[in-house]
């Protein structure tokens, strides 16, 4: 890869290998699964296949705060999925997600399986299953339902754009840096002031667009995401570490943040989720697991 100026495209791209990184055992330009694996089943309706990423975080803080409320059909089996290895293209996952992302959702619920792939679809397909966390009223509803999208559209400026760029390309280039740097400051800035006017995203009410939104965002605020708190300077943004802290507060996302998580704290890392009990019982400072 080259980080002069001097470069210029050809006429047609072709796949240089070695231009990956520490991504480049699992980056490639096309879709299918490399090998046959069949994923696990357990015994509860839901069936997750994630990581503790951001992205995977969303859905396990969903899945918690419905069981939060009672919502016994929400109880889950997670399985760990390691990107990093490329589990996620086996051939069991690439038939729930086509995309070979994670999340990957299986409800087993009904008479038929149903799939559900890319984290704001799961937001949304629990929230219509269970009647939570997303307004009826047409107003607020588009509302929830704009800032839910606008993550969606946001997040990869900062993940596989900024986070890509300072933290984990082969070398350090000053313009997409900068470039996505100024990008996330701006976002930050629209979610800043937002916050200054509403107790949540959407409005007075805790919905999926929080759910969505606080795993990059919020995780940006505490300082947990490249260790680019202080380069971004995160703690100018007071609404955005106001409403950050709120939620970090609820029992459900602190649970859910601890699902699929391999990283940080062993008292902070559930592999693997199957039971309730599991959070205290099956931690990886518990079970001394690798």
């Amino acid at each position: 890869m080259s980080s002069t100026d001097d470069y210029v495209p050809p006429k047609v791209w072709t796949w240089n290998k070695a231009s990956g990184g520490q991504f480049a055992n699992i980056n490639r330009p096309i879709a299918g699964a490399t090998h046959e694996k069949d994923l696990p089943v357990g015994r509860h309706p839901l069936q997750l296949y994630s990581l503790g990423t951001p992205n995977g975080v969303k859905v396990t803080v969903m899945l918690e705060e419905l069981l939060a409320l009672g919502h016994g059909g929400a109880e889950y089996d997670a399985w760990l999925v390691r990107i990093r290895d490329g589990e996620q293209f086996g051939s069991g996952f690439v038939a729930v997600n086509p995309n070979s992302k994670i999340p990957a959702l299986l409800d087993r619920s009904g008479p038929t399986p149903v799939r559900v792939f890319e984290s704001g679809a799961i937001l949304t397909y629990l929230a219509e299953k269970f009647g939570a966390f997303l307004p009826r009223e047409p107003g607020p509803r588009a509302e929830c339902l704009s800032w839910l999208f606008w993550q969606m559209g946001s997040a990869p400026y900062l993940g596989g754009g900024f986070g890509h760029f300072y933290a984990y390309a082969p070398s350090k280039m000053e313009y997409p840096i900068d470039r996505f740097a100024m990008e996330v400051k701006r976002q930050l800035d629209v979610l800043d002031r937002r916050l200054a006017e509403s107790e949540y995203v959407a409005g007075p009410d805790y919905t999926i667009a929080d759910m969505a939104i606080w795993p990059w965002y919020g995780g940006l605020a505490k300082g947990w995401l490249y260790g680019a708190g202080e380069f971004l300077d995160v703690g100018s943004y007071r609404n955005v570490q106001r409403w950050t802290e709120t939620i970090w507060q609820r029992p459900a996302v602190k649970r859910g943040r601890m699902v699929n998580r391999v990283q940080g704290d062993p008292s902070e890392q559930l592999r693997e989720r199957h039971d309730a009990s599991d959070f205290e019982l099956r931690t990886e400072d518990k079970i001394g697991g690798g």
